[in-house]
């Protein structure tokens, strides 16, 4: 369910609102003006979809909307302005304060319905590029660690060559050395695996409560 926050000073609107989006998978909180609104969007569970009235009583919608802008969260907000005024100037000042979209008063509920789901979609689509970003940036640390542990994992696995070649069958050390040997050349199995993954693909992992990534499908080699 998307979190979506309505900043509305109306009563009769503020309701409204809150009436029609909770019909529509949407999880509201409700600020009665800017400076509630700017308290709950301060919180680390804020919601990142935004309503905001532009003129409210304290702080402004475009006061809000600079200040949220200003502030640059790792996690954007999605904001969608209210406004009475329909006029150009009134529309380009709150999109250069930092309004994403807007929508006259008077509005359809359905056209409201329709804006509020693209940003619902846009800030989806950015969590999904964020999360691959971040994954990006753990695949290659990992591929970096990989490269400086094959160093040392070839020469472990080749003394442990060396050592079976000087061994006798029955030796009793020769088959703890080959296990050694086999559990080396697998760990150097998998980081050229990690080395060569180009492309993202993941599998269930603790009977699919989590997913984590397929590293033999991700692989080029």
């Amino acid at each position: 369910m998307m979190r979506i926050l309505i900043a509305e000073d109306d009563l009769t609107s503020r309701l409204m609102l809150q009436a029609v989006l909770g019909k529509f998978d949407y999880d509201v909180s409700i600020a009665k003006d800017g400076e509630e609104a700017w308290k709950i969007l301060q919180q680390p569970d804020a919601p990142r979809l935004v309503v905001l009235d532009r003129i409210m009583p304290g702080m402004d919608g475009l006061t809000l909307c600079r200040n949220l802008r200003a502030q640059h969260h790792p996690e954007p907000f999605y904001i969608l302005l209210l406004t009475s005024k329909a006029e150009s100037n009134d529309i380009v000042q709150g999109l250069e304060a930092g309004a994403d979209d807007y929508i006259a008063k008077p509005y359809d509920n359905a056209e409201l319905l329709a804006r509020i789901g693209v940003g619902r979609r846009v800030l989806k689509l950015q969590a999904e590029v964020a999360a691959r970003q971040k994954l990006q940036g753990v695949i290659e640390m990992a591929g970096a660690i990989c490269h400086e542990l094959n160093q040392p994992l070839y020469v472990v696995s080749g003394y442990s060559e060396m050592l079976l070649e000087d061994l006798d069958e029955n030796d009793p050390h020769a088959e703890t050395i080959r296990t050694i040997k086999t559990a080396v050349d697998k760990i150097g199995d998998l980081t050229r695996k990690i080395m060569h993954i180009t492309q993202y693909r993941i599998k269930d992992y603790l009977g699919g409560r989590h997913t984590i990534i397929d590293i033999k499908k991700s692989s080029s080699s």
